[in-house]
């Protein structure tokens, strides 16, 4: 379980993501549309694993391949925003979040599995 501090971590490290992606990821990956989904602190503070999630871009894993590449700028660009609230800045460690992908493709398997029925069957649920 995550202390009360560890999660204030998280939180101020997810929203403040957000507008240094809206800033420097236009340089970085060109088109695609980069949002934290969610960000996991080790309890002494020192690493951060940050989860992405990826949309508009053909390739994902090059998309989160050049962030890897400008991790020391995203960084810098964070403890410009939280360096006041948090004494040492954590090591950054990315990773694609596959969990709203793999909701579209269980939505995709219900609906085929819909289709399968005849109405008569579906109109009785």
């Amino acid at each position: 379980m995550e202390s009360k501090r560890q999660l204030q971590v998280c939180e101020m490290i997810k929203r403040n993501f957000a507008p240094v992606f809206q800033e420097h990821g236009t340089y970085i990956y060109n088109t695609a549309f980069v949002t934290v989904t969610s960000v996991k602190v080790t309890p002494d503070l020192a690493q951060a694993k940050v989860y992405l999630s990826i949309f508009n871009a053909e390739d994902k894993d090059d998309v989160l391949h050049r962030i890897n590449n400008h991790t020391h700028v995203l960084k810098q660009a964070l403890a410009a925003r939280i360096k006041n609230q948090i004494r040492r800045i954590p090591q950054i460690h990315f990773y694609f979040d596959e969990t709203i992908d793999e909701m579209f493709k269980v939505d995709a398997l219900f609906k085929d599995i819909k289709s399968m029925y005849p109405p008569s069957v579906q109109e009785e649920e």
